[in-house]
């Protein structure tokens, strides 16, 4: 069984920066392809990163957010710069069994998902 515990959420001024990580809990992390995804009040879920041997990312949060995973913690970090109050929502990390190279940016693409760590951003 899967378990993912996401950390790091807060209120932060605009402009500045915030770390969230996610814990893995279960067997076998190595073989998951791991992605970020955050929801805003009224609005759909939306994609932000995604790690499977490589890294892509939104393009609302490209050059400012990075994506990396730790195996031997079994630990994937984002790491947030430049936030903006847009950026304001609650991020989920997720988690789905590996399948080749595929970077997969649907949410149903993914198997197991954390319950969340409230980012806020102030102007």
């Amino acid at each position: 069984q899967v378990r993912l515990v996401e950390s790091g959420g807060g209120l932060v001024q605009a402009g500045n920066s915030l770390t969230l990580s996610c814990a893995f809990s279960g067997y076998d992390f190595v073989g998951y392809a791991m992605g970020w995804f955050r929801q805003a009040p009224g609005k759909e879920r939306e994609f932000v990163a995604a790690n499977n041997w490589l890294t892509t990312y939104a393009d609302s949060v490209k050059g400012r957010f990075a994506m990396t995973r730790d195996n031997a913690k079994k630990m994937v970090v984002l790491e947030m710069n430049n936030l903006t109050p847009e950026d304001t929502a609650v991020y989920r990390c997720a988690a789905v069994p590996r399948s080749g190279y595929r970077l997969d940016n649907r949410p149903e693409s993914y198997d197991y998902w954390g319950r969340g760590t409230q980012v806020t951003v102030s102007s």
